[in-house]
């Protein structure tokens, strides 16, 4: 089995976390391959390491049968764009805040090699979701978690239409719209009023942002559904960001056509965590802090 690593190189004792982790699957008979970024004059593994096995992100996708992704939920999701497209599995492994997507804590790392080794894991097939933006020449828009259509720069509220399966739905002033997975329901379309949403559940969540009404609430709708978002402003651009990662900006008035990919993110899981108690010790959900205190 080979290996793939990316890590995020801003992390302070990164190259040490990655160093560490090479000599563990070699003690365990496993091969590797890491990403060209940890290829540098300040890390302490170039020295040590053959330039073959340096590869750039989308050929270590190709060449490794699992991804291991070292830092936090934006390194995750960066490497999971590049994963997507050679259909390879992604386990990750915090280094950073919260670290809600990522699987495993590098003190963790032993046990998590042993179930690699043994095959002592399962993978689980998450929603990704494109975006096709008409009138405009751009690559198709992908994302894990969201596509957010935003008013950038400009101070004022734009006037956001949503129509499904070509009815019309609403139309109202808001700072923007995410559309969501149910991957993503716990990224920033909860900050918003979102609904947290079973990674297991087959639809896609669209949640204004900071809405000029009181009754304009997010809505869940079947992921089949044909979703169009269209955004109009007085200013000459309008933000659309994917995951956070990739940013787009197009003149207005923009119509985005969102639906599920025929691709999706494999996410390894082992046996150190579960959905719902990443959700209570991660976001403190259900965690009644009168009962807590009391239990002290």
């Amino acid at each position: 089995m080979k290996i793939g690593i990316i890590a995020n190189t801003a992390k302070d004792n990164v190259f040490e976390v990655v160093s560490s982790f090479i000599n563990k699957l070699k003690e365990n008979g496993l091969d590797y391959y890491l990403s060209e970024s940890l290829n540098n004059d300040k890390g302490i593994i170039t020295a040590k390491i053959k330039k073959t096995r340096f590869l750039d992100d989308d050929l270590l996708c190709r060449r490794s049968d699992m991804i291991v992704s070292i830092g936090g939920d934006g390194t995750m999701l960066s490497t999971a764009y590049h994963a997507i497209k050679y259909n390879k599995p992604v386990l990750g492994v915090n280094l950073g805040k919260l670290g809600f997507l990522v699987e495993t804590n590098i003190n963790q790392m032993d046990v998590m090699i042993d179930e690699i080794k043994n095959n002592q894991f399962t993978i689980e097939e998450r929603m990704v979701i494109t975006g096709i933006c008409t009138g405009h020449k751009v690559e198709k828009l992908f994302a894990v978690n969201d596509i957010v259509i935003d008013k950038g720069g400009w101070p004022k509220m734009i006037d956001i239409t949503m129509l499904v399966d070509g009815e019309y739905v609403t139309t109202f002033a808001a700072d923007g719209i995410i559309a969501a997975t149910p991957t993503g329901s716990t990224g920033y379309s909860i900050s918003t009023g979102g609904p947290i949403v079973s990674p297991r559940a087959d639809v896609i969540t669209l949640s204004p942002i900071s809405p000029h009404s009181l009754t304009v609430k997010p809505i869940v709708l079947p992921s089949d559904q044909k979703i169009v978002i269209r955004a109009a402003s007085q200013h000459k651009k309008i933000q659309v960001n994917c995951d956070g990662q990739r940013v787009y900006s197009f003149t207005p008035p923009i119509e985005i056509k969102i639906s599920r990919s025929e691709k999706s993110l494999k996410l390894i899981h082992t046996s150190l965590t579960s959905y719902f108690e990443t959700l209570r010790n991660k976001l403190l959900w259900g965690i009644d802090l009168r009962r807590t205190s009391i239990n002290k």
